[in-house]
């Protein structure tokens, strides 16, 4: 009985299976035709004539299109730090035959970096007063704590350091620099106290901030750069002025050329490397002209007009001009060389723009007219040594400030934005220079006890 029993089970699962296989066969058969009058639709290849909003496969590369990778010059794998505490291990006795072990030699190395445990250190002065019991005299020890903490502020040098580091450098609000000082530190420290923190090292650092525009007017190379600011809800300016070396900021509510003319005074005597913006016109001496800002703009001329063979021809041209230049300032040329191939290129350049400075209606006239008006400072990067073609540095040197701007929105006074262009100068060199910004921090709140 059980046999019989578990036979007409198996037949009723498979009929059940074959029914199920039978559905599934006639929507097969359903979903090839509704395919064969999709792929008629749209052509025998099925996918001429796609739909608009039907992405496009991405075109894959081959191997032999591909850029071979640059061979590196170092490594920027994190660097091995200097132990602060070295532990042996060692086997002492043989597991096997319980001898004891002695000697032996390095077998390898690893290192755990790891935050010391422990809320900060306190320490808390205590000043005894004492009489003298002959003269009747008291005596109250002098508390020298130069080189501990500026003026009658309780905390020390290194932890407003630490602070200005973590507003500048790492960009956090006021809010998180307090979070993150009760977690890390157990500190509570109010948002009012880390703003007056902030004006503190900015006053201290004032004669080192003077000192940055000494050695802006003083190189031979300046990049400048401006950007929008807010102070107190009133648009103002952030003007950069930047080196190798050095990072100089000023905040000023006007955008004109009065700032250009005030910051470089009659003592930089360098070449001044900007964008168009008119307000550099006011410089005399050597300037350049940014050819990425050129180029991002022949690059929206070629896009807007993409079926004008002219338009792409000339804007191919220009661009092949630059990349000659380019060539040229990178090679082993004499100066002499040099100065004739500058010529070369800006009588090339001009007999390009020269055909639609007249034409109204060309759309290559608005960018003509602008090679034609900064002609003599677009290949300053040829015969000069040491200037850049393109503004770059300027531009990388204002991204932490509008960084910093799309967060907090700008400043709320005027001492606020000028505590902010300061710490922002100073910080930003000493990572220029290589400098640990913390231990700088130190050495100019010390400097003045």
């Amino acid at each position: 009985m059980n046999d019989l029993r578990r036979e007409k089970q198996l037949i009723e699962v498979i009929v059940g299976l074959r029914f199920e296989a039978d559905s599934l066969k006639a929507r097969i058969a359903v979903l090839e035709k509704e395919n064969a009058e999709l792929r008629s639709r749209l052509g025998s290849d099925g996918g001429a004539a796609s739909p608009e909003w039907v992405k496009p496969n991405r075109k894959q590369r081959r191997d032999a299109e591909r850029q071979a990778r640059k061979n590196r010059t170092q490594s920027f794998s994190r660097k091995r730090l200097v132990a602060t505490e070295v532990v042996y291990h060692a086997v002492d006795t043989c597991p096997d035959c319980c001898r004891k072990l002695s000697g032996g030699w390095e077998h390898d190395r690893r290192q755990v970096v790891e935050l010391p445990d422990g809320p900060v250190r306190v320490t808390e002065y205590i000043r005894i007063a004492r009489r003298c019991g002959v003269c009747g005299k008291r005596y109250i020890p002098k508390l020298d704590l130069s080189g501990q903490v500026v003026g009658k502020c309780s905390l020390g040098v290194g932890l407003m350091s630490v602070i200005a580091a973590m507003s500048v450098v790492c960009r956090m609000p006021y809010r998180t620099i307090r979070k993150m000082l009760g977690l890390l530190y157990g500190v509570n420290v109010s948002v009012g106290e880390i703003v007056g923190i902030l004006h503190k090292v900015a006053e201290h650092g004032k004669a080192s901030y003077e000192g940055l525009l000494e050695e802006i007017r003083g190189s031979p190379v300046v990049n400048a750069d401006e950007t929008g600011w807010r102070e107190d809800g009133v648009n103002g300016y952030i003007w950069s002025f930047s080196t190798r070396n050095v990072h100089y900021f000023l905040y000023d509510h006007s955008r004109g050329s009065c700032v250009v003319r005030e910051v470089l005074s009659d003592e930089f005597e360098g070449t001044l490397v900007s964008d168009f913006y008119g307000a550099y016109n006011v410089y005399e001496g050597l300037k350049q002209r940014c050819w990425v800002h050129l180029l991002r703009d022949l690059k929206e001329l070629a896009s807007k007009h993409a079926g004008d063979k002219r338009v792409q021809r000339w804007v191919k041209a220009v661009k092949s001009v630059y990349y000659r230049a380019k060539k040229v300032a990178d090679s082993n040329c004499s100066q002499s060389q040099r100065v004739r191939m500058r010529q070369v290129f800006e009588e090339q350049l001009l007999e390009l723009a020269r055909v639609y400075l007249s034409d109204a209606q060309a759309p290559q006239r608005v960018l003509s007219k602008r090679i034609d008006n900064f002609l003599g400072e677009l290949f300053t990067f040829v015969d000069t040594p040491g200037v850049p073609s393109e503004n770059n540095a300027a531009e990388r040197a204002v991204r932490p400030a509008v960084i910093a701007r799309k967060v907090s929105g700008g400043t709320r006074s005027a001492r606020g934005s000028i505590t902010k262009m300061r710490l922002m100068s100073l910080f930003q060199t000493w990572s220029l220079q290589g400098t640990d910004p913390i231990q700088a921090c130190k050495a100019i709140l010390t400097a003045r006890n």
